[in-house]
């Protein structure tokens, strides 16, 4: 007989959710500290940070996972259910996540509220508008994109080619038709004509720079040096230039404020940013993470898909601007996962096969040997199935038994935080007797082809780098500009090691080819881009969106 569970939206809608008021006083915030997006959302002031700022420095758990694939590892929900168990056993912690993004949720991939019994809550508020800081986002980009066109067409003393224009417009919705178009058409009134195209708002600088910015004056700073285009004499143009990072500044003043929501079991939550990780960074916003840092003993926070992209970033980009040394890493994984990795299709993963699941447990080394190049000390989490079989479970764990590997099983959608207080007591553990030795795998100084290769070569498995023409011209440009000693956001695949989506498991004898580079000097880094990575997705035959729709009484349905 098949168990019928319920959706996560039907969980979600059934929670008992606590005024969000009830959350921040069990922070120690008080009324003036937070502003109410209506009973169970709220913006933290950013002046929490200096008036806690004696407060010692929780703990920060990065959870991180394999890579992904269509049968699912629930690295969102694993990040949830472990808050909720740290909450359990009585540990002062602060769950910091992204903020979904509208085109996954209207699309395919499904929003980042987590699953089941370990979810964010208020569900379809969080995946849908939320307390509007997407918005902002892609209203300060848009705006930007309009003051550029308006200085063109009023006289262009800037003398900027329009030729050579890099700043895109942004909607944050899966538009495959937007990304290349041409604007200004109609008439020497209308503008002047040229080409541009749109990225989704996740893929925006404007969103990197709101999650790497420390303050609102750090903020105004990053803005102004954002690369817009160059001139006639191929000089970079600034928004400083153009003298517009006040008006950017106030459009974002709101939304550079973290949100407090809670989760199914009232645990904490802080969501604030959502840049894609195979696009950009991948990380919530360092205002966020440092404000659960001053709120609570122990923090756990995400970083989008694999350890090859969101946790080689969170270390090289986030953990570098923010001054944050990581406690400890969880990986996650599933049995189903491991065994498509493994070459086993979709169709047929609840038959046990513990010939794949051997195979596919290379993806899962690698992303332990990529974690163990930081020296952090971590824990696998497998994220565990009711058709996992006792014996491909029993495989698994006598696998990492012999590898000295810290392994829990984790029932944490079914159960919530119950499920998950074994991963809580061996993540601290771990914390308290193995030696963190963090470090960065590449140092600022070092060229942008060794930084790019270190990447490829210890996170990845690369056995080289290749560059096109069109991206080594590039890099004499960004070192006569000083930009080689930023650090590199790789733009890659989520699905494969490789920068090829369909090289699963842990691929060898492969190379890396960086067909150009996105300079993005405002947020800090410099964009490689590798593959076939779009920065404007388009939406599936079946979108998810087919199946939403409201009740009769106004309640949100085929939310997942």
């Amino acid at each position: 007989m098949t168990t019928a569970y319920k959706s996560d939206i039907e969980i979600a809608q059934s929670a008992k959710m606590v005024p969000i008021t009830q959350i921040a006083q069990k922070l120690g915030l008080s009324e003036d500290d937070i502003e109410l997006y209506g009973k169970y959302k709220a913006k933290i002031n950013l002046d929490v940070l200096k008036d806690h700022n004696k407060n010692k420095d929780g703990q920060v758990i990065l959870v991180t996972a394999i890579n992904p694939t269509p049968a699912g590892e629930g690295k969102s929900t694993v990040t949830v259910g472990l808050g909720q168990a740290f909450n359990q056993i009585g540990e002062n912690t602060v769950i910091a996540l992204r903020e979904p993004s509208l085109g996954p949720t209207l699309g395919v991939k499904g929003g980042a509220a987590g699953g089941g019994h370990s979810q964010v809550v208020p569900m379809e508020d969080i995946n849908l508008h939320f307390t509007g800081d997407i918005h902002a986002i892609t209203t300060a980009n848009n705006a930007l994109a309009a003051l550029i066109d308006n200085h063109i067409f009023q006289g262009n003393h800037l003398k900027i080619d329009t030729r050579k224009i890099t700043w895109k417009r942004a909607v944050d919705l899966n538009d495959r038709a937007l990304r290349k178009i041409v604007i200004g058409l109609g008439g020497p009134f209308q503008g002047v004509p040229r080409e541009d195209g749109f990225d989704i708002t996740v893929a925006s600088e404007i969103m990197a720079i709101l999650c790497l910015a420390r303050d609102l004056k750090d903020l105004k700073v990053k803005l102004s040096r954002i690369v817009v285009a160059y001139n006639i004499d191929n000089e970079p143009v600034t928004v400083e230039d153009l003298g517009v990072q006040g008006a950017l500044l106030l459009i974002l003043k709101d939304a550079i404020k973290p949100n407090l929501v809670q989760t199914l079991e009232n645990t904490p939550a802080i969501i604030h940013g959502g840049p894609f990780a195979n696009i950009a960074h991948g990380c919530n916003s360092i205002l966020a993470t440092n404000i659960a840092r001053k709120l609570a003993d122990y923090v756990i926070t995400e970083a989008g898909f694999g350890a090859d992209l969101g946790a080689e970033k969170f270390f090289n980009i986030k953990s570098r601007a923010a001054g944050l040394k990581p406690a400890a890493v969880v990986i996650v994984a599933t049995i189903r996962a491991l065994k498509m990795h493994g070459g086993m299709s979709k169709d047929h993963l609840n038959n046990e096969n513990i010939a794949a699941l051997e195979l596919g447990m290379q993806n899962l080394e690698k992303h332990i040997d990529s974690v163990q190049q930081f020296g952090v000390p971590f824990v696998i989490a497998i994220n565990k199935f009711v058709t996992d079989t006792d014996k491909e479970v029993n495989y698994l764990l006598n696998w990492a038994n012999e590898k000295n590997y810290t392994v829990s099983l984790t029932e944490v959608w079914e159960k919530g935080g119950q499920g998950g207080i074994d991963l809580a007591r061996k993540v601290i553990n771990e914390i308290k007797v193995k030696k963190n030795n963090f470090n960065y795998i590449y140092n600022s100084s070092d060229s942008i082809q060794d930084k790019i290769l270190a990447i490829a070569s210890r996170v990845y498995g690369a056995k080289g780098v290749n560059f096109t023409t069109k991206a080594l011209n590039q890099i004499k440009k960004f070192e006569v500009e000083g930009w080689d000693s930023l650090p590199i956001c790789m733009a890659k695949t989520q699905y494969s090691l490789s920068d090829q989506p369909n090289l699963l498991g842990r691929p060898t004898d492969f190379e890396i080819t960086v067909k150009e580079f996105k300079p993005s000097i405002g947020a800090g880094f410099l964009v490689a881009l590798t593959g076939d990575i779009m920065t404007m997705p388009g939406l599936p035959k079946n979108p998810s969106a087919n199946n939403m729709d409201l009740d009769d009484s106004g309640i949100a349905k085929g939310i997942f």
